[in-house]
């Protein structure tokens, strides 16, 4: 279980498009761009503690989800990687201790399993709320989506019929981690530097360590993005594929780098849309992938852990949150706000309790998070929808309160 929690905690680039596209800012005034992936200032907090009423958000709606099954299954699942000895080595952080992080997820099982009634008055008299700073210092936090793709692929490479567009074939792989990469058992860091894509596909490095093979290298990219994927392979099996390590170079988004060249406006950015664009520019798809130097190796999952979160269990959707984790306390309970909810399919509510449970390539500043959607084309396109901001708020124990739930947790 250790072993399968450190390799999966290493950083998913999972965004969807949304960030891929870099919709963050794209909508706001021309005065002022907000810049979401602004980096926390050295020696600052993520996290600050809600003391003004005017700042502080209704509660209600969490005390009324706290028994909603997918809740409960994601919390169960944070509170069974705190149970694991070796994650007190990844605290204290943003101020926040194991033991306070631990006891805060157990305290909130116990407030749901005494049901509804009582669940907002408990909140209010047992939990203090925390906000994130956010991009600018005022809390804004920009939330968008990402999900499991479902595809096509092969154990093995299979050239297309030449002249034949509906037989594409499965040429685009995508690589197990090969065995000079090496990285930080606990955090995933990488140590010592390792190729950029460019370098790696040009120079065929990793030839003999194909896992799979994928009929568009368009879809073998957004794996990449995404994190996992979910297989249907041309010997009518199904393999569940997710992160098993990256290259430690930085994200760049190649939606960015589109808008940036004006070949699509920031305000009609979607997946379909950046689809149609390489259909109709194929020449130009190479080119704009090895802009981003990030390179990720995968490997085969079990449908039981799949797709797992950088806890190493697996996600909910609709309850599993990605945040920066060298600023964020992870595993812990939060409540999600957001100004506006994008129309037509499944959304989130205005406001929605989930667990901080997975990470991203591009997710690394205070104002960002990235919301797990689920698996397949309906998820595909909820999760190409989210695109807005709003407050992300973590709920832990008052701090007087910890030591006597940490007793009633460790009773026999």
């Amino acid at each position: 279980m250790i072993q399968a929690r450190s390799d999966s905690w290493r950083a998913w680039p999972v965004l969807l498009l949304c960030v891929l596209m870099a919709v963050s800012g794209c909508r706001r005034a021309r005065v002022q761009a907000p810049d979401y992936s602004r980096p926390l200032p050295p020696g600052a907090s993520a996290l600050r503690l809600v003391t003004d009423p005017a700042r502080m958000p209704d509660l209600a709606p969490a005390a009324r989800q706290v028994t909603a099954p997918g809740f409960i299954q994601a919390l169960d699942r944070s509170i069974q990687w705190y149970q694991i000895p070796s994650t007190q080595s990844l605290f204290p952080i943003a101020g926040v201790s194991h033991v306070h992080a631990h006891a805060s997820a157990y305290a909130l099982k116990q407030i749901a399993q005494s049901g509804q009634g009582q669940a907002l008055s408990q909140l209010q008299s047992e939990f203090d709320v925390y906000e994130s700073v956010g991009w600018d210092g005022g809390g804004g936090v920009l939330f968008t989506g990402y999900y499991s793709p479902v595809f096509k692929a092969s154990r093995t490479r299979a050239p297309g019929s030449p002249g034949s567009p509906g037989s594409p074939g499965f040429e685009h792989p995508l690589y197990q981690k090969p065995n000079d990469l090496t990285s930080n058992p606990l955090t995933g860091e990488i140590l010592g530097t390792y190729p950029t894509r460019a370098r790696i596909e040009d120079s065929h490095m990793l030839a003999g360590t194909e896992l799979v093979y994928l009929q568009n290298r368009f879809d073998a990219y957004l794996i990449h993005v995404n994190g996992s994927a979910k297989l249907e392979m041309t010997d009518g099996s199904v393999m569940y594929v997710g992160y098993a390590a990256n290259n430690g170079h930085e994200y760049t988004s190649i939606g960015r780098a589109l808008v940036a060249d004006g070949k699509i406006s920031a305000d009609k950015l979607s997946l379909p849309t950046l689809r149609a664009y390489f259909a109709s520019h194929p020449e130009e798809l190479d080119g704009y992938i090895r802009r981003n130097d990030r390179f990720v190796f995968f490997r085969e999952y079990s449908g039981d852990t799949w797709p797992a979160g950088s806890l190493g269990f697996k996600v909910t959707a609709g309850r599993s949150l990605a945040t920066d984790k060298a600023i964020f306390p992870r595993g812990c309970v939060v409540l999600v706000t957001t100004d506006k909810a994008p129309t037509g399919g499944w959304a989130l509510p205005p406001s929605q309790l989930m667990l901080d449970q997975d990470t991203g390539g591009a997710i690394r500043a205070p104002g960002r998070g990235d919301i797990y959607f689920g698996i397949g084309p309906t998820a595909e396109a909820s999760a190409g929808r989210q695109a807005a901001e709003g407050r992300l708020y973590y709920l832990l124990l008052k701090r007087d309160r910890v030591q006597a739930w940490y007793d009633r947790m460790n009773q026999p």
